[in-house]
């Protein structure tokens, strides 16, 4: 159950609800500027620095641009669904914050409240549930645009959230099974002695990566490839439509790396050897550590998009079914299972660890004798295919004549030179051995001197 209680009066609701939806604007705007100076620093560029001190305003301006440049509508567009999609999609991630927790309780024009809006014991499923309802929004952009590269950008990034919203979704079993339940104030309650980082190390790594698959980021932006989509399921949106679009996908970010911290890092909890500090956990100093964290996972973010290179399409999603979701049900097993040897046999937290860490090494020896023999049986398979590339090439084998493969030749014979040794042998086969001459004597070729024979 939720460690609050929620008996906000009115006026303080609307206070918060205002509170979160200026805070993920201006954390919005914030975090592109910041995108753009740390990718510009990594490529030894300037970045924006002239509107406002130190270019903070630039990405102000540029929502002001976007808001009063002109508007394009596809003729072929359907009206309805062109105009809702962007709400959508936008406003799912804004409702997904609803359920956050920013720091404890706190007096607020001398409420006691918790920084937090709403809380209840599914808290976890409904983030899950408001991501899943935006991927609607993708979808009905790309198909209302009425063009082919928008529709194929749609289809993708759909398939894209929702593979990898699986794994996503089964790393958070493992943080269930430890809390005991799926409020996220109270996950944020049981880490209070250590993060279920350190304990859950696989899933936050699980957990990571599907994030920013989860948010089409780099190097999974995959629907958003130039050379093949241009732009993805918004190539048709321009002006307001398309900031919107750009909103949500930032303030997305923003929201599964608060999810992260939430889940992971212990929320508000002050990190060590802030946490000595008697004053660290409590009134708005929390707060603080909550942003800090969270920019720790956007400036990752930022990180992987000047770092890493796009992966191809089949890559990607073979991670996804091949890779992450198996590895996600394998730690689910062992997390099960070393909870259930805990509480029935009474094994200390030292023997549970020993008993994990030889079973990590059991897996890890495993996994790599597997590779091994998957190396030697695909080594074997080269050198056959090596070994059938070598032989002689004879392209009229099947009675057809075929063309060589790469790494194979074969002797060139005109037509006209076969055509007369076949006649010579035939001649030879229906005439009758002279007294004196050998069956083997060569027959004297019939064919046109000046052709030759052409190897």
């Amino acid at each position: 159950m939720s460690e609050y209680t929620f008996n906000d009066p009115w006026w303080l609701i609307i206070l918060k609800v205002l509170a979160i939806f200026v805070g993920l604007v201006l954390m919005t705007l914030f975090t592109i500027w910041w995108e753009r100076r740390v990718v510009s620093r990594m490529q030894n560029r300037i970045g924006p620095n002239r509107v406002g001190p130190f270019g903070l305003l630039q990405s102000l301006m540029d929502g002001f641009k976007l808001g009063l440049k002109e508007e394009i509508i596809p003729k072929t567009a359907h009206l309805a669904v062109y105009w809702i999609a962007p709400v959508i999609s936008a406003t799912m991630a804004f409702l997904a914050f609803a359920v956050i927790p920013f720091g404890p309780m706190v007096s607020i024009f001398g409420v006691e409240t918790p920084l937090q809006l709403t809380d209840f014991p599914v808290s976890v499923l409904y983030v899950l549930a408001i991501a899943s309802i935006g991927v609607y929004g993708i979808v009905l952009a790309g198909w209302s645009s009425g063009s082919t590269y928008p529709l194929l950008g749609g289809l993708r990034s759909s398939a894209q959230m929702i593979s990898y919203e699986l794994a996503m979704s089964m790393s958070f079993v493992a943080v269930f099974l430890y809390a005991g339940t799926m409020s996220t104030s109270g996950i944020v309650a049981a880490q209070e002695p250590i993060w279920y980082a350190v304990i859950l190390l696989p899933s936050l790594l699980i957990y990571a990566t599907a994030m920013v698959g989860e948010t089409n980021r780099a190097p999974f932006d995959l629907p958003e490839a130039e050379g093949e989509l241009v732009g993805g399921f918004h190539t048709e949106y321009s002006s307001l439509k398309f900031a919107l679009f750009f909103l949500a996908e930032y303030i997305n970010m923003v929201t599964v790396s608060a999810l992260a911290t939430t889940l992971f890092l212990g929320g508000w909890i002050a990190p060590w050897p802030l946490s000595l500090w008697d004053g660290a956990n409590v009134g708005w100093w929390p707060l603080l550590w909550w942003f800090v964290k969270v920019q720790l996972f956007i400036f990752a973010f930022i990180w992987l998009r000047g770092t890493l290179p796009r992966l191809r399409y089949d890559q990607f999603m073979r991670f996804g079914w091949k890779v992450l979701i198996p590895a996600s049900l394998l730690w689910i097993v062992i997390v099960a299972a070393a909870r259930v040897v805990r509480n029935e046999f009474s094994v200390t937290t030292q023997e549970l660890l020993l008993l994990g860490g030889g079973l990590l090494v059991v897996i890890i020896v495993g996994s790599w004798v597997l590779q091994v023999r998957s190396e030697r049986r695909e080594r074997a398979q080269v050198e056959a295919a090596k070994a059938e590339m070598d032989k002689p090439f004879d392209p009229y084998a099947g009675g057809y004549p075929v063309p060589p493969l790469p790494g194979q030749e074969f002797t060139y014979t005109s037509r006209r030179a076969k055509a007369a040794v076949v006649e010579g042998t035939a001649t030879r086969t229906a005439t009758a051995v002279l007294p004196g001459e050998s069956a083997d004597a060569p027959v004297p070729s019939t064919s046109d001197p000046e052709e030759g024979t052409h190897a």
